[in-house]
């Protein structure tokens, strides 16, 4: 199994878009980038602990490549948004790769090069390094599913699991 930490906006979406993923075996919502030893949700959406609402996925290399999972991330949300996604604004929700180590950051590089081939306009995705990596609250894990009808899942979240159905079918869980 392979893991990847990613953030691109309200990690409900993330975690939503990725779980329709054939191959991803788990997906899980956290906090990292920041400097508070256990950030809550709470402490993190103030915008001042410098930690980004996180995805770390998990998944099955020879089922779904890197490169699919990395086109997938710069598919569901728009990496030119400087420290927001939509109406989420603050730098919890900028655009970020967290790597492992110099492969990884190498890996993430040419993710960004061939999604700006497709973006038109500057990306601000930030390499960083990945620090540790909380786990969110219960309530925040797998949230889509937990709460379909709530109005932010069915106005956000439901359009970027939309974008990865129709990107890539290939990769659709049966």
């Amino acid at each position: 199994m392979q893991e990847i930490v990613l953030a691109g906006g309200c990690f409900w979406c993330l975690d939503a878009a990725y779980r329709v993923v054939d191959g991803v075996e788990d997906v899980v919502s956290g906090y990292t980038g920041g400097s508070v030893v256990q950030p809550s949700y709470e402490l993190v959406c103030t915008g001042s602990t410098g930690h980004a609402e996180a995805v770390k996925v998990v998944y099955d290399e020879s089922r779904v490549p890197t490169e699919v999972i990395l086109d997938m991330f710069f598919t569901m949300h728009d990496p030119r948004q400087l420290n927001r996604q939509g109406n989420d604004v603050g730098t919890q929700y900028r655009s970020a790769m967290f790597y492992r180590d110099e492969a990884e950051k190498e890996r993430f590089e040419t993710a960004i090069a061939r999604a700006s081939e497709w973006w038109p306009g500057e990306l601000v995705t930030t390499l960083e390094p990945l620090r540790e990596f909380f786990g969110a609250e219960d309530e925040h894990q797998d949230f889509f599913a937990k709460n379909p009808t709530q109005g932010y899942c069915l106005a956000v979240a439901a359009p970027k699991v939309n974008k990865i159905r129709a990107g890539f079918a290939d990769y659709l869980r049966v």
